[in-house]
């Protein structure tokens, strides 16, 4: 049964529309539609026309049921001209001017089809390093980040879907530092998520307390030392002040690379869950947990026999996904049918917790973490061999690590991936991939100003069967953020009911380990820190992520994206404020001559550089420009700054423009010491208050920004629907209406 919240997220993003815009399909359309086109491939492998729809049949049903769901791309796809039905994709960049913007090339193609890039930089010569040919230095990796990230940002501007970057480079590149506080200013590498590769050699260091050496990728020699610790340090700093970079453990994954005649692992995909070759592509998948659980004699338990039977529909799902995709680039085609890799992971684990009455935060909670990612890779392990039987080992399998004697003859090259699953889990109704609820309610404001409370669906009915429900107690969790330490709500359910922010660090990372146990790729996971977390406690969850396996580590330290408001320019001799005609219907002729400031304010898509003029009659016009590529479009600021000007000089008062301005919010608010810059009407606003109050005063106070109820412990609010939105694996996500920052 779909949720009102699923069907929403359906008919914006996935099912098909005419050019009119007009919806074709049903939910129930598409996924016949997805269902028979998958099917088709079985035909390939010698299944009858009535063996092929029984197939076809079985894909409906995990589907239909919500038991399992692939990937977007391949919900919006499989069967329509476009026939792209991947994810995400690694593509290669090496040490010349000619594979750099091949590669810019390549990566257009793929953004135009609707997929993310994962990028190493790590083979580019450092910066004021020899280039040979023209007697001339290098300009190093960091400026070519920017170059892939302006091409990134056009082809987002053309219409597009939203194009999501991952941008990898070793710990011992020598341009090393300046790659770690690249994304200092959020303004910066904006279509970009970046990660420092964290060798073996440097983690050693980093125990013993000694230097490391820096390696010029050009020659491969080293070319200075620096301190390991004082490295550690820096990244540490960098990701408790905005969460990048992430780190990853580049030997270990290498070292489960199960096709290491090929080539060197490099980048993963853009949230990290996926280390792959160079051309290689995700074909990722996930099983519904929360649809599970069933009950003996009253008592909730695991079904495993229903578990083994999806986990076999899904292997085979996601084998026949790689044969009827069409991908943009012949390599990537080669490469992703050479080894026929498949992701098959899990949602709704939080959600299955919390129905077997298990803590997710607790002994209990990590050990069956360990038993049902265990059951799965084992029976996926199982169905890839059967398929190799029927249809033969993937062509690359002489010299993997599986060409071995007494090896398995494996269809596919791996078969588990635990990725983020954030519109995929709307659709299901369920918690996203392995991590905790984000919250128990919400509070969502409409765009009428009209607040609504969104409550999860579990706690709800318990509430309701212990009889404490009522509006009032909903909106209070809302307003708390969380049922922790709520007297009206009883001990076991505070306990069921824990959320991300509930959750100490420790428990999120151990909570990842114990899924890595048994995972062929990686797992997609937020570790998140409350605002008052230290620089310590990110470097204890960092030592311990390499302790207990992890590929990799994202991290989120709530209200962490830095702002601040720059120092306000004023002019000299500027006059009193304007006092307007209340009556004055239209506004009067722009003047000659203005006098004003600008200052620049901070905004989660950029800095905005806010001028505000006046003339003798007082207030009369305002600008926004948005440094850089930015985020926000300047068309819309262009008109938000012409339609404050106009009112200014029809003499409505400054007050009430600043009051319309003030609140508003977007998908990347950007944080203060004293709180929230939410958007840039939020910015104007408050550019506008401090020149008000400086001619009033002679000072400006610092920034004074506002609080939003349920958002102060979200990351913000979406500006599709106004619902709260989630930090998920370095992505923002509206469990409402599906916007994704991600595409």
């Amino acid at each position: 049964m779909l949720t009102k919240n699923a069907v929403t997220v359906l008919e914006r993003r996935y099912l098909i529309k005419d050019d009119q815009g007009n919806l074709v399909e049903t939910p129930e359309g598409m996924f016949h539609r997805v269902a028979e086109s998958i099917a088709v491939a079985e035909s390939k492998y010698g299944k009858t026309k009535a063996e092929v729809k029984q197939i076809s049949a079985e894909f409906y049903q995990v589907m239909s049921d919500l038991e399992f769901l692939p990937n977007s791309p391949t919900l919006m796809n499989a069967g329509r001209d476009l026939g792209q039905l991947a994810a995400c994709f690694v593509l290669p960049i090496k040490d010349s001017m000619e594979s750099i913007f091949e590669t810019i090339k390549h990566t257009a193609l793929i953004h135009k089809s609707g997929g993310g890039t994962g990028f190493s930089f790590s083979r580019l010569r450092p910066a004021c390093d020899v280039v040979q040919s023209t007697n001339g230095v290098s300009s190093g990796p960091i400026s070519f980040m920017e170059v892939f990230n302006a091409a990134t940002e056009a082809i987002k501007q053309g219409g597009t879907r939203r194009g999501a970057n991952m941008g990898c480079l070793r710990v011992d590149h020598p341009d090393i530092i300046d790659f770690i506080t690249a994304k200092k200013d959020n303004d910066r590498l904006t279509n970009f998520n970046i990660s420092v590769l964290l060798t073996d050699e440097f983690m050693k260091a980093l125990d013993k307390g000694t230097d490391f050496d820096l390696i010029n990728p050009r020659t491969g020699e080293a070319v200075k030392p620096l301190s390991a610790r004082k490295v550690f340090d820096l990244i540490v700093n960098m990701a408790w002040r905005n969460g990048e970079p992430g780190i990853i453990f580049i030997d270990r994954i290498n070292r489960d690379n199960p096709t290491p005649q090929l080539g060197m692992m490099e980048s993963t995909n853009p949230c990290g869950e996926q280390p792959l070759l160079p051309y290689e592509a995700c074909n990722l998948g996930s099983i519904n947990l929360s649809k599970m659980v069933t009950e003996q004699n009253g008592v909730p338990t695991l079904d495993y026999m229903k578990l083994a039977k999806v986990v076999r529909t899904s292997v085979r799902f996601l084998d026949d996904v790689i044969d009827v995709s069409r991908y943009p680039l012949q390599q990537i085609d080669d490469m992703v049918r050479g080894n026929r890799k498949i992701g098959l992971g899990v949602m709704g684990f939080a959600d299955m917790l919390i129905m077997l009455g298990i803590p997710y935060d607790s002994d209990q909670g990590i050990k069956t973490g360990e038993e049902v990612m265990s059951f799965i890779q084992t029976e996926a392990r199982q169905v890839s061999q059967e398929l190799a039987a029927e249809r033969g080992v993937f062509p690359n399998f002489e010299g993997s690590v599986y060409d071995v004697p007494d090896g398995p003859k494996m269809r596919n090259a791996t078969v588990t991936t635990i990725a983020p699953t954030g519109t995929l889990s709307i659709i299901a109704g369920c918690s996203s991939g392995v991590e905790p609820l984000f919250a128990v309610s919400y509070i969502r404001t409409v765009l009428d100003g009209t607040e609504l409370v969104e409550v999860n669906p579990m706690f709800e009915q318990a509430a309701r069967d212990r009889e404490i429900y009522t509006e009032d107690l909903m909106k209070a969790i809302a307003k708390h953020g969380t049922v922790k330490g709520l007297d009206e709500i009883p001990a076991d359910m505070q306990r069921s009911f824990v959320t991300a922010h509930d959750i100490a660090p420790v428990w999120h990372i151990r909570m990842q380990g114990s899924f890595q146990k048994y995972v062929d790729n990686a797992v997609s996971k937020t570790v998140n820190f409350p605002n008052s977390a230290t620089t310590d406690d990110v470097s204890e969850v960092y030592k311990l992520a390499y302790k207990l396996g992890c590929k990799g580590v994202t991290v989120y330290r709530d209200g962490s994206r830095d702002c601040q408001v720059l120092t306000v320019g004023t002019s000299k001799g500027a006059p009193a404020a304007h006092t307007a005609d209340a009556g004055a219907l239209a506004p009067r002729d722009r003047p000659v001559r203005t006098y004003g400031v600008t200052e620049k304010v901070k905004t989660g898509c950029g800095s905005l550089y806010v001028t505000i003029n006046e003339d003798e009659e007082g207030l009369c016009e305002v600008f926004a420009r948005m440094g850089k590529s930015g985020g926000c479009a300047s068309s819309q600021l262009d008109a938000v700054s012409r339609v404050i000007s106009a009112a200014l000089r029809a003499g409505v008062k400054p007050e009430s423009i600043t009051k319309q301005l003030r609140g508003n919010v977007c998908p990347s608010p950007c944080w203060d010491q004293g709180g929230k810059v939410l958007s840039c009407p939020d910015a104007i606003g408050i550019a506008l208050e401090h020149f008000v109050q400086y001619q009033a005063t002679g000072q400006v106070a610092d920034v004074a920004v506002k609080n939003v109820n349920a958002l102060d412990n979200l990351v913000g609010a979406c500006p599709d629907c106004g619902g709260a939105v989630e930090h998920e694996s370095g992505c923002i996500v509206c469990r409402f209406c599906g916007f994704s920052k991600c595409g």
